[in-house]
């Protein structure tokens, strides 16, 4: 579709914050409601191998962590298909219904996004051989999940072809942890009804894959396993949620017993207290190094 943003695909230029600066002003003055400012490998896409699904990476990024990379390379290297490199989107909100942009701007987070996409990369290159990745660092103006859907399904950046050589949207599979989940099924999201009714289009035509996240708010494995029973005896009906959407929702394994919890908020602190050690651990190398040489959440976590 056409773009009225400068798209930002030299590594160089994904570092450039006053590049990255402008292109959020343009985006933001322009109709458009997502906006891809980088693709990985730069290269066309050969649309007659085009990959089926798209999964979906939605976060803050604020900042992107090894927990980031495990959700995603897990998801990739689970693929078994066949069809075309695996496509994969790193997407921020510019309008977020939880969170304003801070600590840090909004640029700063896309420069560490294209690092840690370069990085994933890499990572899924140099495992074995099994597959390649193509990778976008992209902008949306939706602030709910269910809208971010719609308009990536919208904008036609992400196609498969029939055999016919047809356009169809892709299969989208949005990657998210436990938390995610249950505010994704939280009514309190859907006004002025708040019920669940808005999120039928969603599960009728993509899936979610879901990462436990156990020793925190959200429970052990016992207490997230009964959220799902919930949902598939129907004890959600009551909200407009339908027991068959357990068929759309993967649940993938998180960290394992005893490793150490990663988030973003432990990266932030990290970085607070410069610990340089334990900000290597937290962040991959590239976005770590990036926090530490930018003084990133110093003066604030």
């Amino acid at each position: 579709m056409p773009s009225p943003t400068d798209t930002l695909q030299s590594s160089y230029e994904m570092r450039d914050l006053r590049a990255i600066q402008r292109s959020l002003q343009a985006f933001a003055s322009s109709a458009q409601t997502i906006e891809i400012l980088r693709t990985l490998p730069h290269a066309p896409v050969n649309h007659s191998n085009s990959s089926k699904t798209l999964y979906v990476l939605d976060s803050s990024f604020n900042p992107p962590t090894r927990a980031h990379l495990r959700i995603c390379t897990s998801a990739l290297l689970h693929d078994r298909s066949k069809t075309g490199p695996k496509r994969l989107l790193l997407l921020l909100a510019t309008q977020n219904a939880d969170k304003a942009p801070k600590p840090v701007a909004f640029e700063q987070r896309l420069a560490m996004m294209s690092i840690f996409a370069e990085e994933m990369v890499k990572e899924i290159a140099a495992d074995g051989g099994r597959g390649t990745v193509v990778v976008d660092v992209g902008v949306t103006k939706e602030a709910r999940f269910v809208d971010k859907a719609r308009v990536i399904e919208e904008c036609g950046d992400f196609s498969s072809f029939d055999d016919e050589g047809g356009k169809k949207p892709v299969e989208q599979v949005h990657l998210t942890g436990f938390d995610t989940l249950v505010r994704l099924l939280d009514t309190n999201y859907y006004p002025p009804v708040h019920t669940l009714a808005p999120l039928e289009g969603l599960f009728e035509k993509h899936r979610v894959r879901v990462t436990r996240r156990t020793g925190d708010a959200w429970g052990g494995r016992e207490e997230q396993d009964e959220y799902m029973v919930k949902l598939r005896r129907g004890k959600m009906e009551d909200k407009g949620g339908k027991r068959e959407w357990v068929e759309r929702i993967e649940l993938a394994e998180g960290r394992k017993e005893g490793e150490e919890i990663v988030s973003s908020t432990k990266v932030r602190e990290a970085s607070k207290r410069r610990d340089e050690v334990a900000l290597m651990k937290l962040a991959t190398e590239g976005v770590g190094r990036w926090i530490f040489d930018e003084n990133l959440y110093v003066d604030g976590g």
